[in-house]
C-alpha cells in the first residue's frame, strides 16, 4: 500500500524537467453503449471517459521518465443485468455503477512505450450514476430500473494498471502505413487480470501521436497529434486476458468467470482539417459461466477545434 501511495503522489505532482514548465497538452474523450453496437441494453451496457494530458511538451515522442507526461483520467460506468425490470436475481449479473478517477504516466522504455497509473474506483449508490439512468430510462418510457436491491455495493478499490507494447512497422516508408503493436497489460483492484494482446493500424494515425486506451473495450483515442498527414485510418485489434478476480462478479454471490476474456474490435478514424471523428465495433466475450452470449459495442468519438 505504501508504494501505491508513493505512485499516486508522484503522478499528482508530477516530476517536470529543470527549468521546464507544465501545461494541459491536449484531452480524449470516448463513449460506449451497446445500443451502438447490437442494440441491447445489457451487461457492459455504457462507459464515458474522459482524459487530460499534462506534461512540459509533445514532440511526437515519449519522455523516459516516469510522471513526465500524466494522463489524468475520469471515466463512469455502468454495468447490468440483461433485464434491467424483471432481472434473473440468482443467475444473470448484478448492477454495477462505477466511477474511476486516475492518473497515469506515458514514457518511453527502450525501443517499447510503458503506461503505469492508478484508478481509485468508486462503486455503489454514492456514485449517483444508477439513479440517473434509473430516471433517464423512466422519463424516455423505457421504464424504470428494478435491479438496484443486488447491486454491488459501496466500496472504494485502488487499481495498479500498467501497460507495455512496441510498434513494428510493416509497410516500407514510401506506402501507406501499416503498422503492428503487441502489448501486454496487467492489473490488480476491481478486477484483477493480466492481458495479451495486438493492435493493427492501417494510416497515419498514431504516427507521432499519443493514444490512450480504453477500459471496457480496448479501442485507443489520439490524445495528442504529431506532426503528419490527415485522412482516414483503420484500426484493427484484439486480445485475451486471463482474469484472476473480480469485484464485479464475487464468488460469493456464486459467479463463475470465464477467465479467458476476449475482446475483438475494428473502427475508422476520420480526420479533417479540423475536425476528427471515430466509430468502433468492438466484441466482447463472455465474462461470467451463465452469461448467454458475448456482446457487441459501439465506440464514438468527435473533436472539433475552434
Amino acid at each position: 500500500m505504501r508504494g501505491l501511495l508513493v505512485i499516486v503522489a508522484i503522478l499528482l505532482a508530477g516530476l517536470p524537467a529543470a527549468g521546464a514548465e507544465r501545461a494541459w497538452l491536449g484531452k480524449a474523450r470516448i463513449y460506449n453503449n451497446d445500443f451502438l453496437g447490437d442494440g441491447k441494453d445489457r451487461w457492459r451496457t455504457f462507459s464515458y471517459s474522459f482524459s487530460y494530458l499534462r506534461g512540459t511538451q509533445w514532440n511526437g515522442s515519449l519522455p523516459t521518465g516516469f510522471g513526465e507526461l500524466v494522463e489524468y483520467r475520469l471515466r463512469t460506468e455502468i454495468i447490468a443485468p440483461d433485464d434491467l425490470t424483471n432481472p434473473a436475481i440468482g443467475t444473470d449479473r448484478r448492477f454495477v455503477s462505477a466511477l474511476h478517477l486516475g492518473a497515469f504516466s506515458h514514457m518511453a522504455l527502450g525501443k517499447a512505450d510503458l503506461v503505469l497509473g492508478v484508478d481509485l474506483v468508486m462503486t455503489g449508490p454514492q456514485t449517483g450514476i444508477g439513479a440517473l439512468q434509473s430516471w433517464v430510462h423512466e422519463h424516455i418510457g423505457i421504464g424504470k430500473t428494478q435491479v438496484f436491491g443486488s447491486q454491488i455495493g459501496n466500496a472504494v478499490y485502488p487499481t495498479l494498471n500498467a501497460e507495455i507494447g512496441r510498434e513494428f512497422r510493416l509497410s516500407p516508408a514510401s506506402e501507406r502505413r501499416i503498422a503492428l503493436r503487441p502489448f501486454l497489460e496487467a492489473q490488480a483492484g476491481v478486477e484483477t487480470f493480466v492481458r495479451f494482446g495486438a493492435d493493427l493500424t492501417i494510416g497515419q494515425a498514431g504516427l507521432g501521436d499519443l493514444l490512450v486506451r480504453d477500459t471496457t473495450t480496448g479501442q485507443r483515442s489520439v490524445a495528442l497529434k504529431g506532426v503528419r498527414e490527415r485522412g482516414t485510418t483503420l484500426i484493427f485489434g484484439g486480445d485475451v486476458a486471463y482474469v484472476n478476480s473480480s469485484k464485479y462478479l464475487p464468488a460469493a454471490s456464486g459467479f463463475s468467470l470465464v477467465r479467458p476474456r476476449v475482446r475483438l474490435r475494428a473502427g475508422l478514424y476520420r480526420e479533417w482539417q479540423n475536425s476528427s471523428f471515430f466509430y468502433g465495433l468492438t466484441w466482447l466475450g463472455k465474462e461470467f459461466a451463465n452469461q448467454q452470449s458475448g456482446q457487441m459495442i459501439g465506440s464514438v468519438t468527435f473533436r472539433r477545434n475552434f
